[in-house]
């Protein structure tokens, strides 16, 4: 188990410092900070002054080696445009986007899941075919085209439910959550299915292709053999054995929704981290451009992490990998 772990950790810390590097190369060329910082009738020498006290001057090496220890200590410096300091910007925005990737992973883990052990039991019924072209139809279209269907249907022509915006939070310590209020939760509606619909079928059509595997394997032929129950076979035998590759797509579902939230946040203004990366792209704000890439590499990593932990105390074949190795 030690050993395990360890070589994940090295691979962890590998991946982490590749992103770093990524992250400070591609954006300490995006453009330059002074044209946002400061206004035209700056003058030339006020500018370098500046740049000398951010250390825009020092040495390459310098630099991301400051930034590497920053990253480390939590100390992410200061947005270029607010002059806020980025740690407290990403937590003012990160419930927001957390609580956002929670629904919508609920949301295709409730509803894809069992929608996959149907379509796997009954592959030629007519539900089923029903479901595999929605399903079809719902993951060729994009996301953004989803957000605002829905929001011309239920909050344009019905009037059901906002279109905008974060509705009513509750103010819980420094977390601002949406789930205690009416107004928070129809606000989280509309944007949590844009979310989650296509990592619902992407839930879905795993478990049913998982499952349908199983069932044709020699164990379940010869369990039905022995006339064991068909109920027990399809939910205890094939079902178990079908959900070590979904624990996979679950983690990284989460750190799916988390990162990939930006389009959606976007389409319905929600305040989440997505929209935080979004105006820093517009306003040329690398070090929150910088910070969020590499705190979204961090929640994919720790996910990966727990993964495979649980595929070590789940999946007897990976604890038996050392030995036979």
């Amino acid at each position: 188990m030690f050993a395990y772990v360890s070589r994940r950790l090295i691979q962890s810390i590998f991946v982490m410092l590749t992103v770093s590097l990524l992250a400070f190369a591609m954006f300490r060329f995006v453009g330059d900070p002074m044209a946002v910082m400061v206004g035209q009738e700056t003058s030339i020498e006020d500018q370098e002054r500046l740049r000398e006290q951010l250390g825009l001057n020092d040495p390459v090496i310098q630099q991301y080696g400051r930034f590497i220890t920053n990253m480390l200590t939590g100390e992410f410096g200061f947005s270029y445009r607010t002059r806020q300091p980025i740690g407290e910007m990403l937590l003012e925005r990160a419930p927001a986007t957390i609580e956002l990737g929670i629904v919508s992973l609920l949301i295709s883990l409730i509803v894809g899941i069992p929608a996959g052990i149907y379509t796997a039991l009954r592959n030629d019924g007519f539900l089923s075919q029903t479901i595999l072209i929605t399903t079809l139809i719902g993951i060729s279209i994009p996301t953004f085209v989803i957000g605002i269907f829905l929001i011309y249907l239920f909050g344009v022509q019905l009037g059901w439910l906002p279109t905008f915006g974060r509705g009513e939070v509750t103010e819980i310590g420094w977390w601002k959550s949406s789930f205690f209020s009416l107004k928070g939760l129809e606000a989280l509606i509309l944007p949590a299915i844009t979310l989650g619909i296509y990592q619902l079928t992407l839930t879905m059509r795993l478990v049913r292709s998982e499952m349908q595997d199983v069932l044709n394997t020699d164990f379940i032929k010869f369990a039905v053999a022995r006339g064991i129950n068909y109920r027990s076979i399809h939910y205890h035998h094939a079902l178990r054995n079908s959900m070590v590759p979904v624990i996979t797509i679950i983690g990284l579902q989460f750190g799916g929704v988390i990162a990939f939230s930006i389009v959606t946040e976007s389409v319905f203004q929600w305040p989440g981290m997505g929209l935080l990366f979004l105006e820093s792209i517009r306003y040329v704000d690398i070090p929150v451009m910088a910070v969020y890439l590499v705190i979204i590499a961090l929640v994919f990593v720790v996910i990966n992490l727990i993964v495979d932990m649980l595929y070590f105390a789940i999946d007897p074949r990976v604890r038996l990998q050392p030995e036979a190795g």
